[in-house]
Order: structure tokens, then C-alpha cells, then sequence
């Protein structure tokens, strides 16, 4: 029986248990696996749980996936369990044959410009996690009196928040939004949201899926200014004409784009649309102004020039707005005593084995998903992360030392546990978490927090699910208070 722990129960991590099931099992001698699958949180799915916008169900039922891979025999859920605080690094290291880090990317990347710590200056992940409900985040964290917002970033999670923010929270109903995140968006004062990227549209990042969606949204309209679509504009070296001609998503990004593109145009109310929606390009941010809030945002014009250099004109605008959300990109935190690189916030690794100071793979301690590559890819993209870490591994552990052996990475070099000393019944971690007073969230416990969300749907006549809004209700629902 080979134990692995892995440490995040997203996408990657289970995708990477998924992978370890089925590629041991593919051995030409078969390897009996068993993955304790170890996650912070009492809830599983990660970023498909709480990064992924309720409006998007197509996307969110990559969970029912994700559940048939926590039901396989071998899995286990162990939720509820912190490394670095419940458990360390050298705990899992010593009870398991070999661990996995699959974390993500949970924190986003600062703007570093002035006045950006004001309130109503935020992380687009803190509104995501806000109204996807995550345990970290206060149901009343948000209150939405701003009239105009601005997001920063053009990426699909920049359309998420924009599409979110502009769009009729009535068509959230039959969604898991917790109720009162919906109420707060009933209650919302937003009139305007501007979308504000720093190149031109050929160089965005959002697919044409998630961009044409906010062109679909009742009550919305979106504008783009006639300039800023035009390719040749801001971009003397023609670098948007070649990703045009060489990148299909940016030609369909761009039909769109054209579509809507326009100079100015009347105020909201007067031109029939509740709110509108205005997508800018070439422009950065270079200060967030206000006394006691935001009020506005200094906006700077950028170009390409004919060497191909990018940059500032010295052209300001001023923007204004009573909330800001930047959403420009995530990065990777450090997890207590793991290995960890903070020029590129990924954990140093060769093909998903983990490097050491000196550059030599660390035996038995490997790494998959965002943390392993950088925020790169869609959800689909860590199943191949994954198995070609847990090829890794299996290669790793195809022998025992022998003299002569070499540092990894080289098939053999880890020895499989011997199987007389293995039993179903050994859990590599109950002693140490029993001696400090940690009892782990089982699989069977996170299925009444499923039950009470459709309860609360049911009562409340909102869909399949209503996501419980804040950590005592999640933690009730998985042990109710004992009589």
C-alpha cells in the first residue's frame, strides 16, 4: 500500500489523486494506492467552489467530476486539517511515502501605486470569495453604495466581477449565492463599471466565451471607445495585427469588441439600460485619489511604440469611482517550510518534483496546479499538471536505493512500502493529530454541509443549492451542537 498525502482538495490536488489511482493501478505490477486528500478548509473543490461565479453553472459541475474522485476507494477527504499550524511539513514527510502540494494561487497581485490601500480599494479575489461565499469573508464585507466601480485588469476574472456587478441580481436567484450576498446586490447602487487594461484587445486575456456573455446581459450596455479598438492606434510596432492573424481567440475577441466599440454616448438611465458596462484599453492606473474613500482614479495613457517598446505617454485621465478592484493577476503564498521561490511565487520543481536549495529534487515531496506552474491555464489544465507530476512520482518510487544509486530524479531511488507492514486500517496521521486535539472534517461530514445548502434552497425556493453564508453556519451544519 503506498500512502500520499496531498495538501489541497481544488482542482489540481484531485486531480492529481485521480492521477495516482489510475496510474498505479496501469503499472505493469499494479501498486495499491491510498491518498488522504488534505485540505484547510471543511469544504472541498477549492476554486471550483469558490472561484468560479455563480452565474457560470456549466463550469461549477466540474464538481459533481471532482466528488467521484473523493467517492474513489483509496480517497479520503481529511478536511479541516492546516499545515503549519495543525500539522508541519516534517509530519507529513515522515507519515507519508510521498506528498503532493497543490494549494494554489490564492492572493492577488498589488498595483503598487499610490492611494491603493484607501477603502473601497480591494482584491478582486476578496469580492469573488465574497460572493462565492467563502469562509474567510464576512457576509456584510461588501456593501454595494458605490454608483461607478472600477476593475482593473481584463482577464476572465476582471469579466466575472464586471458581469456580476452589472448584472440583474434577479437572474442570481436560482443560483447558490448565499442570500445575503444576493441582498446585497439587490440593494446595489452601481450604475457604471469600467473594465481597464493596460494594452490593447488583442493582448487581453479573456476568452471570447466570458467576453461575449456581457454583451448578452439584459439592462446592460456596453461600450468601448472607437480608439481604443482600433489595432494600429496605440500600437506603432503592429503587435495586435500579428496576434490577431495568429491567435483565434483574439480574432473573436475582437469581433466583439468592434461590435460594441463607440465614442461616448448618453448617461445610463436616459439611453434605456440600467447599467452600463465600459471596457477600456491602453490605459494604467498611476493613483487611486480620495480623503476618506475613493472617489477617483488617475489613469495614464500607454503605447507600443515602433520598437516595440511599451509604456507611458504622459496622457492623463481622471476616472471617477467610488470602488476599485484590481484584478491583475494571483500569485502563490509559501507554505510553512516547503521550498519557495518569491521571484516567480512558485515552488521550485523539475516536472513536479520538488528542488531543494541546491537544485537537487527533495525525495518523496512533489508539487502540482498553480503552485507548481503559475497562474496559468483553465481548471482543465491541472489534470495534465497532475499526471505528469504523479508520473513523477511513480517513476520515483519504482525500486529501492541500491549501491550506486544517483540523486533524483531516477526511477527507483524511493523504495514502495512493504505491504506485510501496511493495513487498511492505518491512517498515517491519527496519532499526531489525536495528540494535538485536531479532529479532521470527514468526507461523510461535508455531505451534511451539502445537505443543509439544499435544505436552505428548498426553503427559501432558490434552485438546487444555497451556499451557507459564513464559517459558524458551514461548521454547525458539519457538527451540530450536541445535545
Amino acid at each position: 500500500m503506498l500512502n500520499v498525502a496531498v495538501v489541497g482538495s481544488g482542482p489540481a490536488g484531485l486531480y492529481a489523486a485521480e492521477a495516482l489511482v489510475k496510474q498505479a493501478a496501469a503499472l505493469p505490477v499494479p501498486v495499491p494506492v491510498r491518498v488522504d486528500v488534505i485540505d484547510r478548509l471543511p469544504t472541498p473543490y477549492g476554486l471550483v467552489r469558490y472561484g468560479v461565479a455563480p452565474d457560470h453553472k456549466s463550469i461549477k459541475s466540474i464538481a459533481q467530476y471532482l466528488r467521484k474522485v473523493l467517492e474513489s476507494p483509496g480517497v479520503r477527504f481529511v478536511g479541516g486539517v492546516r499545515l503549519g499550524a495543525d500539522v508541519t511539513r516534517d509530519d507529513l514527510v515522515s507519515a507519508y511515502d510521498a506528498v503532493i502540494y497543490a494549494t494554489g494561487a490564492m492572493r492577488d497581485r498589488r498595483l503598487g501605486i499610490p492611494g491603493e490601500d484607501l477603502p473601497g480599494s480591494y482584491a478582486a479575489t476578496d469580492f469573488v470569495n465574497w460572493y462565492c461565499g467563502h469562509p474567510d469573508m464576512h457576509s456584510g464585507a461588501f456593501t454595494l453604495d458605490a454608483e461607478s466601480v472600477a476593475v482593473i485588469g481584463v482577464g476572465n476574472v476582471a469579466v466575472d466581477v464586471a458581469r456580476i456587478l452589472a448584472r440583474d441580481p434577479e437572474e442570481l436567484h436560482a443560483t447558490d449565492v448565499p442570500q445575503p450576498v444576493l441582498e446585497a446586490l439587490r440593494a446595489s447602487k452601481v450604475r457604471e463599471v469600467h473594465m481597464i487594461g493596460r494594452r490593447g484587445p488583442a493582448h487581453a486575456k479573456f476568452t471570447t466565451k466570458e467576453l461575449r456573455e456581457l454583451g448578452e446581459l439584459p439592462g446592460v450596455e456596453v461600450v468601448v471607445h472607437a480608439d481604443e479598438a482600433d489595432l494600429n492606434a496605440f500600437d506603432l510596432a503592429g503587435q495586435g495585427v500579428t496576434l490577431v492573424e495568429s491567435d483565434r481567440r483574439v480574432r473573436g475577441n475582437l469581433v466583439a469588441i468592434t461590435k460594441w466599440a463607440q465614442g461616448g454616448g448618453a448617461p445610463p438611465s436616459s439611453s434605456g439600460h440600467a447599467r452600463r458596462l465600459t471596457v477600456r484599453f491602453w490605459l494604467r492606473p498611476t493613483e487611486i485619489l480620495g480623503t476618506e474613500r475613493v472617489e477617483e482614479v488617475t489613469l495614464e495613457r500607454t503605447a507600443i511604440s515602433a520598437d516595440g517598446a511599451f509604456g507611458g505617454t504622459g496622457e492623463f485621465e481622471t476616472l471617477e469611482a467610488q470602488m476599485v478592484l484590481r484584478s491583475v493577476g494571483y500569485q502563490s503564498v509559501p507554505l510553512p517550510g516547503v521550498p519557495f521561490d518569491p521571484r516567480t511565487s512558485v515552488v521550485p520543481n523539475a516536472l513536479g518534483r520538488v528542488l531543494g536549495e541546491d537544485g537537487s529534487p527533495l525525495p518523496g515531496e512533489y508539487v502540482a496546479g498553480w503552485l507548481k506552474r503559475g497562474p496559468t491555464g483553465v481548471i482543465g489544465t491541472n489534470k495534465s499538471d497532475a499526471a505528469e507530476t504523479v508520473r513523477c512520482l511513480l517513476e520515483d518510487m519504482a525500486g529501492g536505493p541500491g549501491e550506486g544509486d544517483v540523486p533524483l530524479p531516477r526511477a527507483g531511488l524511493l523504495r514502495y512500502p512493504d505491504p506485510a507492514a501496511a493495513s487498511a486500517a492505518d491512517w498515517p496521521l491519527a496519532g499526531v493529530l489525536a495528540g494535538r486535539g485536531i479532529e479532521p472534517v470527514s468526507y461523510a461530514e461535508w455531505l451534511r454541509i451539502e445537505t443543509a445548502e439544499a435544505d436552505l434552497a428548498k426553503a427559501l425556493g432558490r434552485g438546487d443549492r444555497v451556499k451557507l453564508h459564513n464559517a459558524e453556519a458551514i461548521w454547525a451544519a458539519c457538527r451540530p451542537p450536541r445535545d
